[in-house]
């Protein structure tokens, strides 16, 4: 067990908004004490950025024509012709996808809901949908929810199953994580516990109400499962794209949106195997139950649970791509500057994954069984993420200004004479990969979203604001969170708007 509430935890909880602030600051008074160290650093970095730049454009290259080919696989014959002795049997098995909820309107449900009754090359009398509700909804919200889904959805799916998680149960902080938590345990205890199903042969998937499943993907999940000799020691994960709604946001959101929409097709694929399952994600239902479920105090649950199950299996818990893409929502508001405001609070959750660090060095000295190396690589590409996340822009755009800029006499030297025209020369090669990424994004996106000249012309237009797009949507709100570790405040869970679209 970790003690959350130890001095050893507590410094650890330090890491990211330390680091993060070393790295904004020194600059500044490196520039006036050591301006050839700030100097040398920032080349440095640019490097790196060059190079993670032309690796993720590669890797996106390479991920978008393996969905091109996944997608016209017919992965249940796929699955016959391919069969082997030591795969389970088709038949035996099931999915079960557990959905969380908080007042979220009937329509945006029935995104998720309607994607899984869509799903082809696959029985959907094995597909098993929890609903997680929270009892705190209030009861008129839910029963309405349960009255409209029971009576569309009857008799479709294999089980449609409707939670409610009580409010205030000792030692859990409200959020996704808890809700689903609930649900997971609830389906355990009355269909697993019971005998109807055996846990070998479940698959479980966390997703968000506003999830749309490609057609294909528990087809493809299916033969993941089934053929994989690792099986109860791996996530699958699909890319994550912001398509469904990426025209109807501020640009601001829409930029941030596609920046990341394909670099996460490039980050499943890292050839180093170090990265987490993120947002929407399948396990076995027995991987999942040997981890102790979802933690009930942490609000982060996709890396964290990645987190339990590698420390529970001993090191061996991996993440293996499905290239079948998940559509959903971008952060919408009522109005221009609640969409804003909508998607800043979200990338402030999402950036309070920081908490993981402490937690996975910790665990890291409890679970000597695990190599050195295995361990101390997961909680590097940590510290990294978290890093580069909250302090990539002050040293992209202010790094190389800073010396020359507080220090005349370093710019008078030939070495900081050079200093910005060598930054601008590896910036701008940097266009390459990120025009690559630009396209690929639009290749992807369906045919509906890439329609009319206005919305082409706004979607070329947007890109001289990236530096504001990345820096408010992204940057600030990843040092905010931060930074509010590093001061030991807490974070209260915001569910993100999710709107129908018209």
């Amino acid at each position: 067990m970790v003690d959350k509430n130890s001095k050893n935890y507590r410094l650890w909880e330090m890491i990211p908004g330390f680091f993060a602030w070393m790295t904004i600051l020194f600059p500044i008074w490196g520039a006036i004490f050591i301006p050839k160290a700030v100097a040398y650093f920032v080349i440095a970095f640019l490097l790196y950025w060059l190079y993670q730049s032309f690796k993720s454009a590669i890797f996106a290259v390479i991920g978008y024509f393996k969905i091109q080919k996944s997608e016209k696989i017919n992965w249940q014959d796929y699955f016959q012709e391919n069969f082997r002795s030591f795969w389970l049997k088709y038949n035996q098995i099931h999915h079960v996808i557990v959905i969380s909820s908080y007042k979220e309107p009937i329509e945006v449900i029935e995104m998720a809901m309607g994607s899984l009754a869509a799903q082809k090359e696959i029985s959907l009398k094995k597909i098993h949908i929890v609903l997680g509700q929270e009892e705190r909804a209030g009861q008129e919200n839910n029963q309405n929810t349960i009255d409209y889904f029971s009576k569309k959805y009857q008799g479709v799916f294999g089980d449609l199953i409707f939670t409610e998680h009580p409010p205030n149960i000792p030692g859990e902080t409200a959020g996704k994580h808890s809700n689903e938590r609930f649900a997971a345990q609830y389906f355990k205890k009355h269909f697993i516990d019971t005998g109807k199903f055996d846990i070998d042969h479940l698959t479980l998937t966390s997703c968000d109400v506003d999830t749309i499943f490609n057609p294909k993907y528990f087809a493809a999940l299916t033969y993941k499962f089934a053929s994989s000799p690792s099986r109860y020691q791996r996530f699958w994960q699909s890319p994550i794209f912001w398509h469904n709604n990426i025209n109807q946001v501020p640009s601001l959101i829409r930029i941030t949106g596609i920046l990341g929409n394909v670099i996460h097709i490039a980050n499943i694929q890292e050839p180093d195997g170090l990265f987490f399952n993120y947002s929407c994600y399948s396990s076995s239902f027995r991987l999942i139950d040997q981890s102790g479920y979802w933690d009930p105090d942490m609000i982060p649950e996709d890396w964290h649970i990645f987190l339990q199950a590698f420390f529970a299996t001993g090191g061996k818990a991996l993440v293996e791509p499905i290239f079948l893409p998940t559509v959903v929502d971008a952060p919408d508001g009522k109005n221009y500057f609640s969409a804003l405001k909508n998607r800043y609070s979200q990338c402030v959750r999402h950036a309070w994954g920081a908490i993981d660090i402490p937690y996975a060095i910790e665990q890291s000295r409890q679970h000597k069984e695990i190599p050195f190396t295995t361990r101390a690589l997961r909680i590097f590409k940590l510290i990294q993420t978290h890093f580069i996340w909250s302090s990539n822009w002050f040293i992209l755009t202010l790094g190389t200004s800073l010396p020359v800029m507080l220090n005349p006499k370093f710019f008078q030297t030939t070495f900081g004479f050079n200093l910005p025209r060598i930054s601008n020369i590896i910036l701008t090669i940097c266009l390459i990969p990120l025009t690559t990424l630009i396209i690929l994004d639009w290749k992807l996106r369906p045919a509906r979203q890439k329609k009319g000249f206005f919305n082409i012309l706004k979607n070329i237009l947007q890109w001289p604001f990236m530096p504001i797009a990345t820096l408010t949507m992204s940057v600030l709100p990843g040092l905010q969170s931060h930074t509010k570790l590093l001061l030991g405040k807490k974070l209260d869970y915001k569910t993100t708007n999710k709107k129908p679209n018209n």
